[in-house]
């Protein structure tokens, strides 16, 4: 049955038939391996939360169980960065669909050092890169804001998951060394790696990702009342999360969720209805893609029980 919301009393008894449903589904995938730190995760946990524009967050399950935030960070550097420099980011990272592996190589070479998207890797470290040249700690910058957006100040990176993604950081040094032989990378490569692996250690919660996602619904209004990205810039960063935020698996999320999204391989996925809510889902489980089974099955569920989609 088709559910139309109105408000949190509506929203609530379908996150609790979604977790009741996601409880009784088998195959939920493995927790990512190759980050050692990330590895002994149960693929059976879940939690889901959704805020709402004035910041209530409600959730099911283990929804105020902080993990390892990874990729979804990329949203809020993109974000951060984008405020301060305008369209002259996209002079360094492109918003197409990569279609390959989101730690590829092969694209940079034939595309002179500029990266495909934001949210893949190579385009990550561009993006942070940019905003450590105008901030002086991009890891910094971030931590800070998803602190008060969050409201919660007890956020923290997790330095056992940044040691863990150091020592097994090869690829990323790879990317990051080749954009900075076209002229692509600002910083030496040693500190911008040392950033970037901060940045992803973040450790939150659903429902505080689910509230620091706030401004992306807002249309770039931040959880104070002030602007942090104009309209058109929100909707930019929205439309590059519904068409790059799920690595190569995009084309099937959009088809089946609908809704701007953004993954991270420690079982996380965030959402926006703009103008609505936003959801954070977390489950360590992840597919061959990187995304996480029973995240992807449950924002699935959501969009089809409420009708809440951007189509």
């Amino acid at each position: 049955m088709i559910m139309t919301t109105t408000s949190s009393l509506t929203f609530l008894p379908v996150l609790e038939r979604i977790a009741e449903e996601i409880g009784r589904t088998p195959g939920r995938g493995r927790a990512a391996d190759y980050i050692p730190a990330l590895a002994a995760r149960d693929p059976r946990r879940f939690g889901m939360a959704v805020a709402e524009l004035d910041g209530t967050v409600y959730g099911v399950g283990d929804w105020r169980e902080p993990f390892s935030a990874q990729s979804i960070t990329k949203v809020f550097t993109l974000a951060l960065d984008l405020a301060r420099e305008g369209d002259e980011l996209w002079e360094h990272v492109g918003r197409e669909p990569s279609g390959n592996p989101f730690n590829s190589l092969v694209q940079l070479e034939y595309e002179n050092g500029i990266p495909r998207n934001p949210f893949i890797n190579a385009g990550a470290l561009v993006v942070t890169d940019r905003l450590q040249t105008r901030t002086g700690d991009a890891a910094g910058e971030l931590l800070a804001f998803l602190r008060a957006e969050s409201g919660n100040a007890g956020l923290d990176f997790d330095l056992d998951v940044a040691a863990s993604e150091t020592a097994h950081g090869d690829r990323n040094a790879a990317l990051a060394h080749f954009m900075a032989s076209y002229g692509n990378i600002d910083n030496d490569v040693p500190a911008l790696l040392d950033q970037y692996f901060r940045q992803c250690s973040v450790t939150a919660s659903c429902a505080d990702l689910a509230l620091a996602t706030g401004f992306l619904a807002r249309h770039g209004i931040r959880a104070d009342g002030g602007r942090l990205l104009t309209r058109s810039q929100a909707k930019q960063v929205n439309a590059v999360m519904l068409t790059c935020g799920t690595y190569d698996a995009a084309g099937d999320f959009a088809y089946r969720v609908g809704l701007p999204g953004k993954s991270g391989v420690g079982g996380g996925i965030i959402a926006v209805v703009p103008g609505r809510c936003t959801l954070c889902v977390w489950s360590p489980g992840l597919d061959e893609r990187g995304n996480s089974v029973a995240g992807v099955a449950a924002l699935d569920r959501f969009t089809t029980l409420t009708g809440l989609s951007v189509f």
